[in-house]
């Protein structure tokens, strides 16, 4: 069963991706790269925008394809969480604080700030593999989208970009965040995952969200920018536990072009059992389950609107990153043998050496936001953000992200399996995203429709 379906491929590979097809362009279209330059996504670099070839000195090998479905003596089911094809590496050195200094090159600072903060926080680096791949039809749309897509709204939406990556050869920094914005996930998919932000005893409780999406953008069927009527991903989030928040709903509907149709969100309490308008489930409003460790536009290290801050490209990167971390995702562990006061158990992490896109976001004059200052970093194989730094009004390293990736070989797709924010000053951690003990991700949810993502949806959803 292959996830993207070869129904409108051929028409996907023909379809007018024209810039200027924008909706509500206010500002001038900035164009895709020439037809040379596209080219490149055939030799150089990857059909995802990365360099092909490895490092000088070998320690990141070249992209070879990465791994497109279960492995050779892997046994994998749809539905079971994903078997380690890399059990058998061993670690090549441990970072701690005592040797942090002599790896500090590839250290992001977040990494540093934490080794610095916690005696007990340590980093296993293994052989880099780069794992990562996606179906044709997503390589083809970054083919199209090289040369077609362009910045509309001053660089706050995007417009003539369809299914795959919009700037896989990106110019400018707010480019790499659209990439990550807009990455491909697969097009219909249901999860349920659990977040907890540990007490300095170390205690916690679970809260378990159940997702539903439907990502819009990658439709495979689609073939006019125009027919996505501006929206990017149609998502819904329903709690599960405990018990004293179960049935609360979130609908959220993105858009592509921000400026000229904002988030539209709503949310449903049990206790009113009325479904209102949620404008704060945006910027940084508080997260709903992070115990005020985290912003709404954190979930996912970054998602939403561009526009309050200037992106600068900061350029490519070689950074120590959580990757390939099938581990920490094991249905084998639980929650209770994951957490620890500080930080998780970081045994069951693997890190390894990737390049990266790092862009530094600073917030635009008269705009507000509790972080005056973002740096991210995004995997050149995948375009997920697997780490950050969040800065606060002095300036001051407040919080760190970190993103853990997985390639899902039966889709093929490649995104962060669970995630992290670590506050430095408070001392405490919010990790989300972990499905150890619960349902793996249904990257084939075909029963999704469009009328479930509305208003009145949600209200049927809540009265079952």
């Amino acid at each position: 069963m292959n996830f993207v379906t070869t129904k409108g491929s051929n028409k996907l590979l023909v379809a007018s991706l024209a810039a200027g097809m924008s909706l509500g362009m206010a500002f001038p279209a900035m164009a895709g790269v020439s037809e040379s330059e596209a080219a490149r996504l055939d030799g150089d670099l990857t059909p995802m925008g990365a360099e092909r070839a490895g490092n000088a000195d070998g320690t990141i090998p070249a992209w070879t394809g990465g791994i497109s479905s279960p492995p050779a003596g892997i046994t994998y089911t749809i539905g079971d969480h994903h078997p380690d094809p890399f059990a058998d590496d061993e670690v090549l050195f441990t970072i701690t604080p005592e040797n942090a200094a002599e790896h500090a090159d590839k250290l992001t600072p977040g990494h540093l700030a934490i080794l610095s903060a916690y005696d007990t926080y340590k980093m296993n680096v293994y052989p880099t593999r780069r794992s990562c791949a996606f179906p044709e039809a997503v390589y083809a749309a970054n083919r199209a989208n090289a040369v077609n897509a362009s910045l509309v709204a001053d660089g706050n939406g995007v417009a003539g970009a369809l299914l795959g990556t919009p700037f896989p050869i990106p110019q400018e920094g707010v480019e790499v965040v659209w990439n990550h914005n807009l990455r491909y996930r697969g097009h219909k998919l249901t999860r349920q995952f659990s977040a907890f932000s540990p007490s300095f005893g170390g205690g916690f409780t679970p809260i378990v969200v159940r997702d539903q999406v439907i990502f819009t953008y990658a439709d495979p069927t689609t073939e006019k920018f125009d027919d996505l009527d501006n929206i990017s991903l149609k998502y819904m989030q329903t709690v599960v536990s405990p018990a004293r928040r179960a049935g609360e709903i979130i609908l959220v509907h993105d858009t592509i072009n921000q400026i000229a149709g904002p988030r539209n969100a709503w949310s449903y309490s049990p206790g009113t059992r009325r479904v209102r308008r949620a404008p704060t489930i945006a910027y940084d409003n508080p997260q709903s389950y992070s115990d005020g460790l985290q912003t709404a536009d954190n979930f996912d290290l970054f998602n939403g609107s561009p526009d309050r801050y200037q992106w600068e490209m900061l350029g490519k990167q070689e950074r120590y990153i959580a990757y390939n971390s099938y581990k920490i995702g094991s249905d084998a562990l639980t929650y209770e043998q994951i957490a620890q006061e500080r930080h998780v158990d970081q045994d069951l992490l693997r890190y390894e050496l990737h390049r990266v896109w790092a862009v530094e976001g600073k917030l635009n004059d008269g705009q507000r936001h509790i972080y005056t200052r973002r740096v991210k970093y995004m995997d050149e194989d995948s375009w997920t953000m697997a780490a950050a730094e969040l800065y606060d009004g002095r300036g001051e390293l407040w919080r760190t992200q970190e993103a853990h990736i997985v390639q899902y070989y039966d889709v093929p797709t490649c995104f962060n399996g669970s995630e992290i924010v670590y506050d430095l000053i408070v001392g405490r951690y919010v990790v989300q995203g972990l499905k150890n003990q619960e349902p793996m991700i249904n990257f084939f949810a075909d029963e999704l429709d469009e009328d479930q993502f509305t208003p009145s949806g949600v209200r049927a959803s809540a009265s079952r």
